[in-house]
């Protein structure tokens, strides 16, 4: 007999989540396809609600981060086929209005996120069913196909635990600390400011590299963390807060830094983000807001723009990551400091609201 239900991780409120049985979902359109999930992981955005700071509703499944291995597809689904390796962006995005063809997915017309509470759409489960799978979905099997990434393993099943850890990244932190690198409009031989030493902005001073940053100061006071800031291309580490973190910046940078990247979202982090920049600088802000106001003279008289908000991770993938990762070149997977198994879910959480693990990686399956 075929199994017919799944371990999944549900929402009860703050600090309790719990893994339950639930029915294994199906297709429920024929744009909708389900993936056994191999890997998945704990957000620092799923701590919102589990510390009670957002509210999502009880008896619902949370988590928006996974990949896997592709093992049903509705009739109209073109991007992937059965057995196919998946990579399950963050946004679901239906790839076809104004917002996706501009290359903003995560701000679809007719989307939403995995964890919002649907019925089978929580990715800290064994499956998941992917709504517009055409517009969402980053088919990594048919990338190795081409056959034009030197490096890259022959396939899926060549895949290190590192790989996977990499390419996981991708559903969400990495892209999302792109997305604060792009939007701060960081290019060669600029001087970053990087706020936050949680996975999205230790992914972000691995973006600032990329994107040519000469010099990253990341804001960070725990040396776990700030090792792997440093691994990552972060040439200065600030562990002052508030007036103190913008005399420090100032004093290493002169004027201050080109490009501002806040992947906090708290009210001190970008009060003082607005502060550490030059004249001219771009904030790239990716941080979930939480208590923000943004007064219009503190940007208005030193030209600071502001730009940024939920990443188009799939765009990124797509454009440039997915590449990067495949061939061995960057390994955002580093923010990964401990490994859970699916029952082991509850015990992730709590680690990392006592911040004894950066990201915390949930093997699901083997590929």
């Amino acid at each position: 007999m075929s199994k017919t239900t799944m371990k999944s991780t549900i929402y009860y409120g703050p600090r309790d989540v719990r893994v339950e049985e639930r029915p294994i979902p199906e297709p429920q359109t024929p744009e909708d396809a389900v993936i056994r999930v191999v890997r998945t992981c704990v957000c620092g955005s799923d701590l919102w609600p589990y510390r009670s700071k957002d509210v999502n509703t009880p008896g619902t499944p949370i988590g928006h981060e996974s990949i896997g291995v592709v093992t049903q597809v509705g009739a109209d689904v073109t991007v992937a086929a059965v057995g196919d390796f998946v990579i399950v962006p963050f946004p679901i995005s239906c790839g076809e209005c104004a917002a996706c063809k501009a290359g903003f997915e995560s701000s679809c017309l007719n989307g939403g996120y995995f964890g919002g509470g649907a019925e089978g759409e929580g990715c800290q489960s064994e499956y998941l069913r992917v709504p517009h799978a055409n517009g969402t979905i980053v088919n990594v099997s048919q990338a190795l196909a081409a056959g034009d990434i030197p490096g890259a393993p022959a396939s899926s099943k060549a895949f290190s635990d590192e790989m996977l850890a990499d390419l996981l990244t991708l559903s969400d932190v990495m892209g999302t600390g792109y997305h604060a690198a792009v939007s701060a409009e960081v290019t060669s031989g600029y001087t970053a400011v990087v706020f936050g030493d949680g996975a999205v902005g230790l992914c972000g001073v691995l973006s600032a590299k990329l994107l040519g940053a000469s010099r990253i100061i990341a804001m960070s006071r725990h040396e776990n963390r700030a090792a792997i800031a440093r691994e990552f291309g972060a040439t200065d580490i600030v562990p002052e807060r508030g007036d103190d973190a913008v005399a420090r910046v100032m004093e290493l940078t002169g004027a201050g830094a080109d490009a501002v990247l806040e992947c906090v979202g708290s009210a001190q982090s970008f009060d003082t983000a607005l502060k550490v920049g030059r004249p001219g600088a771009v904030i790239g802000r990716v941080g979930l807001p939480h208590g923000v106001q943004l007064p219009a003279e503190a940007t208005f008289y030193r030209n600071i723009g502001i730009k940024g908000g939920p990443a188009p991770v799939r765009t990124y993938a797509r454009q440039r990551l997915l590449r990067e990762v495949l061939s061995g070149n960057i390994h955002p997977g580093r923010v990964f400091t401990n490994t859970y198994t699916i029952d082991e879910v509850p015990q992730a959480y709590a680690d990392m609201d006592a911040r004894r693990v950066i990201k915390a990686l949930v093997t699901v399956s083997e590929v």
